[in-house]
């Protein structure tokens, strides 16, 4: 069914029925995007994401898990693996076609040139981030938001305000999305993740200096 709705969308499809093959074919043809079912035969996606992620020709390849497990736990470990977007079953082929357009829409509207503020630097064509000399390798969704930070100065953006620039106006994308997005940014620039300032009840800011934290 999936696949039917997206070529009759204009997209190719490629098709894999367990976790193995799945990876055997992303490394061989290098898809735009990987729709990811977590309850696969011999392997289960999150074994596919990490495989997947941590090979360098399969890495940048943004993944959107689709499942029907709703558990809170399950959403947040397909997010700190790297995925882009969790959409839980049951769900109309509108609205799968929808945020797969989007999550590839993301990829071609991502900032051409570097983003700099004197202190980190993102490269676009690497999806990466640069701070002291050291690379900082990124997910789409990632770079996006760090980007999206970055443009706005040292001025606060709400959730909602990051909400809509990364995935639209997809009301099924809950809020907290940007929360397990943003802990896992601060957790990849190390030190420098804590330039990336909460403002209580409200958003996100990018200060300056790193807050030090007690």
């Amino acid at each position: 069914m999936i696949g039917t709705a997206l070529r009759n969308a204009g997209l190719g499809v490629i098709e894999a029925m367990d976790g193995a093959s799945a990876i055997d074919k992303a490394r061989a043809l290098v898809p735009d995007l990987i729709l990811l079912d977590l309850m696969l035969p011999g392997m289960s996606g999150f074994d596919v994401c990490r495989v997947l992620k941590s090979e360098k020709n399969t890495a940048h390849i943004p993944v959107v898990f689709v499942t029907a497990r709703i558990d809170e736990i399950d959403r947040v470990v397909g997010l700190e693996l790297g995925a882009e977007d969790y959409v839980i079953k049951p769900f109309s082929p509108r609205e799968l076609l929808l945020r797969t357009q989007m999550v590839l829409r993301r990829r071609q509207s991502a900032p051409e040139a570097l983003l700099s503020d004197g202190v980190m630097t993102l490269d676009p064509t690497r999806c990466c981030a640069e701070i002291k000399g050291k690379t900082i390798k990124l997910t789409a969704t990632e770079f996006r938001l760090l980007a999206l930070l970055m443009q706005n100065g040292e001025r606060a953006k709400n959730r909602e305000q990051l909400l809509v620039e990364l995935w639209g106006s997809v009301s099924e994308v809950d809020v907290r999305t940007i929360d397990v997005h943003i802990q896992r940014l601060r957790k990849k620039l190390g030190r420098a993740g804590n330039r990336i300032e909460c403002v209580r009840g409200y958003g996100y800011r990018l200060t300056t200096e790193p807050i030090l934290h007690k």
